[in-house]
Formats: structure tokens, sequence, C-alpha cells
């Protein structure tokens, strides 16, 4: 099996109202994406809903276990999700924000360990 690299990640819309949950191998061009398709005419559930900013994120190298985390996720409550995200971001800052970027002492998720063990 080979492996890659892969991300399970929470974006939520500028007032913090709305998760989205999805995984990918490329987590930049990912937020590019969904910040491009709020754009004009949003086709998908992310862009119709302004979920561009980046909150959470969790990575693996075998995709068939990303996949897995982001199927749980799905199915986990909002006040479940809710309590995940704030261990890891207690802010909810926007990890993908310039200001965010610059500043530098972004929250790093370690493989095999829940936020907040």
């Amino acid at each position: 099996m080979k492996f890659h690299n892969y991300y399970v990640y929470i974006t939520t819309n500028p007032d913090r109202t709305v998760l989205y949950i999805g995984v990918t191998k490329d987590l930049d061009i990912r937020m590019e994406q969904h910040l491009d398709d709020n754009n004009e005419n949003p086709k998908t559930f992310a862009g119709k809903y302004f979920c561009y900013n980046l909150i959470y994120y969790e990575y693996y190298k075998d995709v068939e276990v990303a996949i897995a985390r982001e199927t749980q996720f799905k199915k986990w409550s909002r006040a479940k999700k809710n309590a995940l995200i704030g261990r890891f971001n207690p802010h909810w800052r926007f990890l993908n924000s310039a200001a965010a970027l610059e500043k530098g002492d972004l929250p790093i998720w370690y493989v095999g360990k829940e936020p907040g063990d």
C-alpha cells in the first residue's frame, strides 16, 4: 500500500454558524477551492454557505483511515464537533487566514492523539 498525505478538515462560515467536513490530499489547494467556489455562482454546500475558513484538521498517511474519520465526524452531533474544535482551536481562529498564518502560532494535530490529550 502506498502512503500519501491526507487531511480530514472542518471549515466554517465567517459567522461560525455552519460546519463543513471534508477530506483532501492537499489542504492548501482545497481551501483555495472552497474560497473560489464561494465567489460568483456557488455549486457546493461549502460554497453556498461560505464555508472557506479552516478551523480544524487532522493528518493521515492512509486514505482509508482519513475517510473513516471523516465519516465518523459527519455522524457526530454539533455539540460533539464543537467540543472537538474547541479543544484543538479554542477561539475558533481561521487557520488559513493571512493574519493567522503571519502570526505563526497555529495549533498542530498530532497523529494518534485526540486534541486536548
